[in-house]
């Protein structure tokens, strides 16, 4: 007599609504079972393995995505779809809600109504290709009907284009949007294969950005002095901290005895939550940074300071643990810093540049100084010393042809 477990695993019977799992004539394992579909509906899916065990494994994974409401995309379905599902469904437990806003407007603005209508599974690298080529040389007031909401307009309305380019940052950023949606279509089994890796956009070349020479930083320090926001900007001229670092560090991440900072967090402000702390922009950034002696009498200073705010605003005073506040103990906005930084820019007579370029202006003179690029990448706190390379790759040519215009007075001379 037969018994259950003599059964073949490939025959044995699963209890209702596991699906099945079965070994195919290519010595592939496959899975099929039902799940939630778009629209309310259910649909039959099969997944694959070499093994028994990853079969069944992908399966109860989409059962049990599927149990929890999450409806699977349907391959049969257009890009447009599964843009939206993947938005909806993965993309916004995995991305910062900034950046999901970023990829919703992407999405929304170019990628729906350019591939939008073509079935997911029917989508080529050739179809890519044709579009990225459109989108390069179409003009954006044209194609997206800017003029047209303009109150005087100046442009496609009054025949003379002005032909409004996307920049090569801009469709390198549209084409990695699409790849990440296609890459998880790919991990669902949903297509074979990813076509967007398959179309080359090109390496743009990095934004420019116009750094502080030495002289117009330690303009800036001076013009500062006296300012309540000094420390902030001598932090930020020493180490190179993001904006969101700097407002989000608490006093708890000080240790001005030892002269050290631990970046564990970022203040930024998003849509639903407006000022939020957040982690890191990546785990390498989480780190700890040295502080030089200047900036910790500055910053001993500042305590003081926020004692006295603290003692004046009495009741009204708002205790959140950050470094740097308001006056009222409040965290401080990004975009008021950013308005307090261009004041302050004006009245020390300098050109006009972004906080970030604070950041670069660190990196920079760090570089002019002979420092390594592992000792910035590390203070910095890229992911890799690649990005650190890449970002200041002028300014190592120049160090570059510095250093050979030196080796040649050297050598012509008797």
């Amino acid at each position: 007599m037969t018994t259950p477990r003599d059964t073949p695993a490939s025959r044995r019977v699963r209890a209702n609504g596991d699906g099945t799992v079965y070994q195919r004539k290519d010595s592939r394992w496959e899975a099929a079972g039902y799940v939630l579909a778009p629209g309310n509906t259910r649909k039959r899916v099969r997944v694959y393995g070499t093994t028994r065990k990853e079969a069944l494994a992908k399966l109860t994974e989409k059962i049990a995505n599927s149990n929890r409401g999450l409806p699977v995309p349907s391959a049969q379905g257009s890009v447009a779809a599964y843009l939206t599902y993947w938005l909806e469904n993965v993309a916004v437990h995995h991305l910062r809600e900034n950046t999901h806003t970023r990829y919703t407007a992407c999405v929304n603005r170019y990628l729906i109504p350019g591939l939008g209508k073509k079935k997911l599974t029917k989508l080529t690298a050739k179809d890519i290709r044709t579009w990225l080529n459109q989108l390069r040389t179409t003009c954006q007031c044209c194609t997206r009907r800017l003029d047209a909401r303009r109150d005087q307009p100046r442009c496609c309305a009054i025949g003379q284009c002005c032909s409004k380019l996307l920049s090569p940052l801009t469709l390198n950023y549209i084409h990695s949007v699409l790849k990440s949606a296609l890459e998880h279509a790919v991990r669902e089994e949903e297509i074979p294969r990813n076509v967007a890796r398959n179309v080359r956009t090109g390496t743009p070349r990095p934004r420019r950005f116009e750094p502080l020479t030495a002289d117009e930083a330690r303009q800036l320090l001076t013009t500062a002095q006296g300012h309540r926001l000094h420390a902030l900007f001598e932090l930020a001229l020493h180490t190179g901290l993001r904006k969101g670092e700097l407002l989000g560090l608490h006093w708890e991440d000080l240790n001005l005895d030892a002269g050290t900072a631990a970046i564990r967090r970022t203040l930024q402000r998003t849509n639903a939550g407006g000022l939020t702390t957040l982690p890191t922009k990546t785990r390498a950034s989480e780190r700890r940074i040295a502080v030089p002696a200047r900036c910790v009498q500055s910053l001993k200073l500042h305590r003081e300071q926020q004692q006295r705010e603290r003692e004046a605003a009495g009741a009204a005073w708002q205790h959140s643990g950050h470094v740097f506040t308001t006056a009222q103990g409040g965290a401080i906005d990004p975009t008021n810093l950013t308005r307090t930084f261009l004041t302050l820019l004006r009245k020390a007579g300098l050109r006009r540049i972004r906080f970030h370029d604070l950041r670069h202006s660190t990196a920079t003179l760090l570089l002019e100084q002979g420092v390594e690029l592992v000792v910035i990448k590390e203070l910095l706190g890229h992911a890799h010393i690649g990005v650190t390379a890449t970002v200041y790759a002028h300014v190592r040519l120049r160090l570059q042809r510095e250093a050979m215009t030196a080796l040649g007075n050297a050598l012509d001379r008797p």
